[in-house]
């Protein structure tokens, strides 16, 4: 069977990637455990529907709802109405949410606990790969305490998916979304994780925690594959940001689905985070 990579996001907060596998295995979790079989009422679906968001593999978590991967839907998310730009659909590359992190100039610190040292080091790459684009939003890495605190938990695969990572997006008052979670489970990444794999999911879950929707969230199967899925009017935002170009982009860096391997910014992706930071 084919294998695709997707990536999930929080509303607080940024993405989530998975992998598609052709079965479902139980797993043992420690750690946070992103993903709950409790049943969701048909009441929160209709919620998140109208957030502009797909129904399909929502997961009950600490804290809200995992939708598409990696967004993390919080309570507050669910209590907020809509308050930016109407949704534009398909009419751009790059898209935000109506939260941006805001106090700029500003640093954001990024810390790690529980995770093997390669998740450590693909940390510290990611954060060196938007610093090198000298954007008014700095990163840096600190030992603990982070104002982003990427954590570990061991999922195996679910409902025919396994998780990668997943994040949220900006709080309302203008802060970035506060965790990213990755997953250590060896169906996630293997038993010996590809640091610049690693890197490339934790630059888009960061993505995800400064405000940056999915490239391609009017077509979800432009990367992922399978139905058409457009995410569709959401009172979190996707908003068109100015100068990047009509149409999905097959390198950004924002991707719903990964391709498995190291992407990072393309020159589009830069003019986008140059326009925001």
């Amino acid at each position: 069977m084919k294998t695709n990579f997707l990536f999930k996001t929080g509303l607080a907060a940024a993405v989530v990637s998975t992998v598609l596998f052709a079965c479902q295995k139980n797993a043992k979790t420690t750690d946070t455990t992103p993903i709950s079989s409790t049943e969701v009422s048909a009441q929160v679906k209709q919620n998140i529907a109208n957030m502009g968001f797909s129904t399909d593999q929502v997961h009950k978590v600490d804290g809200g709802y995992l939708v598409e991967g990696d967004i993390l839907l919080t309570d507050e998310n669910f209590a907020e109405g809509t308050t930016g730009p109407v949704l534009r659909i398909a009419e751009s590359e790059q898209y935000r949410t109506t939260n941006l992190v805001k106090n700029l100039p500003r640093t954001i610190t990024v810390s790690i606990s529980n995770l093997p040292t390669v998740y450590g080091t693909a940390t510290q790459n990611a954060i060196a790969r938007y610093n090198a684009l000298n954007l008014t939003l700095k990163f840096q890495f600190v030992a603990s305490g982070g104002q982003i605190q990427v954590v570990g938990f061991n999922q195996g695969p679910s409902g025919g998916y396994i998780t990668l990572g997943s994040s949220g997006f900006p709080t309302r008052k203008g802060n970035p979304y506060s965790q990213i979670q990755m997953n250590t489970n060896a169906q996630a990444y293997g038993t010996n994780p590809d640091v610049n794999y690693l890197t490339s999911v934790l630059q888009h879950e960061i993505g995800h925690c400064i405000g940056f929707r999915h490239t391609d969230y009017f077509d979800r199967s432009y990367s992922c594959g399978g139905t058409p899925t457009n995410e569709g009017a959401s009172n979190i935002g996707a908003i068109l940001i100015p100068g990047t170009p009509s149409g999905a982009d097959a390198n950004s860096w924002m991707l719903a689905c990964s391709n498995g391997g190291d992407r990072t910014f393309n020159a589009n992706d830069q003019v986008a985070l140059n326009y925001l930071y």
